[in-house]
């Protein structure tokens, strides 16, 4: 293994391992830390996904450490930490005291943050972190229900996370290349600077910053950053397999489920739901009993067969703040997510075999709840979604889609991309 990775959610992990399937890399995404005595297969790199966004702090930094301890027992030359390209955290972290503890385990001095992700419009100037031509905290990530990102300066966010100080590699320097970029971390180091913001406007800025970070034991950031990475070992004569992204043709009923209330997955699954059978979720009738996984499934069973059906949770900021008030912000998540699981868990059982999955949180429900081990990484649906394949019992395709990401006709996509999809 070259490249050890940790993901703080599913979504991420897959989003992380299209990019190095497509750079090169023949990897594979793992779902939580493997066991000890598991092996993984000849790859280059291996993914493992956790569920470690919105853990406490405590948690989030000891899934990560065993993380670690794996990959490095596995062989990894280089630890990759991926986090949303939103940076999707809250004031006490996750992201800050993760890296921390991560660069602290592996020895480390410094380590970089760069969630700029350009392909989908994520882009980093000045330290500011700009969804398209918006101002993150003006982008609907302030209204994210878990971690509403009210603040754009990464500097300043960062700071608030991190006990030792944190710097800004700009714009100046990284439109100068990879010497210009290892010069600005350099003089940050000097100052005491362990962390480093790096602007980033286009894909040849994280092709250089890639470059320029190949001799840290540790590199943090969104997918993007990654692009730079398997370059570095292929220039070294370390990397040279060819890399195919064809998954095996699985037939079976098809699915929806979203748990996003991103304004990407709103607009998703009106699209969807105007011309496919969908059923919505109510958490408040959740709570009461009036609706529930069987009643659900109930809904859907009859109507699983060629054309795929939508489940959705998905609703506008204004009715997830309602809901919030009445059963409070974590309650209502955890309601909506084990809701979902429960719901591919009995799909599943009926005969379902290929999945979309909207939303981090609800992939890492789902997948946990399916008790799927490792997946293998497929053709990309749209930037930053891959198709995937199940390493087990029974054979399934999953498409795990950050909330965020992907055209207004994703679902539909989706489903023309594989034989048979009925989109």
């Amino acid at each position: 293994m070259l490249l050890g990775c940790i993901a703080d959610d599913v979504t991420g992990a897959s989003d992380l391992a299209s990019t190095l399937v497509r750079e090169g890399m023949r990897t594979v995404q793992v779902l939580g830390v493997p066991a000890s005595d598991w092996t993984p297969p000849d790859v280059d790199a291996v993914v493992v996904a956790l569920k470690s966004r919105t853990a406490p702090v405590a948690e989030a930094v000891r899934q990560s450490l065993e993380a670690l301890e794996w990959l490095r027992g596995a062989g990894a030359r280089q630890i990759f930490f991926k986090y949303c390209s939103t940076f999707d955290s809250t004031d006490a972290g996750n992201i800050g005291p993760v890296a921390e503890a991560l660069l602290e385990a592996l020895g480390g001095e410094q380590t970089i943050y760069c969630p700029a992700f350009p392909t989908n419009g994520r882009s980093i100037y000045q330290g500011h972190l700009f969804v398209g031509d918006r101002l993150l905290s003006e982008s609907g990530m302030e209204n994210h229900p878990l971690t509403p990102m009210t603040d754009a300066d990464l500097v300043r966010v960062l700071g608030r996370q991190t006990r030792h100080p944190v710097g800004l590699v700009p714009y100046a320097s990284v439109s100068g290349g990879a010497e210009a970029i290892r010069t600005a971390l350099d003089e940050l180091r000097a100052e005491g600077k362990r962390h480093a913001i790096v602007d980033a406007l286009d894909d040849a800025h994280l092709r250089a910053i890639g470059k320029a970070v190949a001799d840290l034991s540790l590199v943090t950031g969104g997918s993007g950053v990654a692009l730079g990475l398997p370059e570095n070992f292929r220039r070294s004569g370390l990397l040279q397999a060819e890399v195919s992204d064809a998954l095996p043709e699985i037939a079976g009923a098809a699915a929806v489920l979203s748990g996003s209330c991103s304004r990407a997955t709103n607009a998703q699954v009106a699209h969807f739901a105007a011309k496919r059978p969908a059923l919505r979720l109510d958490p408040l009738a959740l709570a009461r009993g009036a609706q529930s996984v069987e009643t659900i499934l109930d809904w859907a069973r009859p109507k699983m067969g060629a054309e795929p059906i939508l489940i959705y949770a998905t609703a506008e900021p204004d009715a997830v703040a309602a809901v919030q008030s009445e059963l409070g912000r974590e309650a209502a998540g955890t309601l909506v997510e084990e809701t979902l699981a429960g719901v591919a868990k009995g799909l599943v059982a009926a005969g379902l075999r290929r999945l979309v999955v909207a939303g981090g949180e609800t992939s890492g429900a789902v997948v946990a709840a399916l008790g799927i081990a490792a997946l293998r990484i497929g053709p990309e649906i749209d930037p930053g979604v891959p198709w995937t394949a199940t390493l087990g019992e029974p054979p399934l395709l999953l498409a795990l889609k950050s909330g965020n990401f992907g055209t207004v006709d994703f679902f539909e996509k989706a489903f023309r991309q594989l034989p048979g999809g009925g989109a």
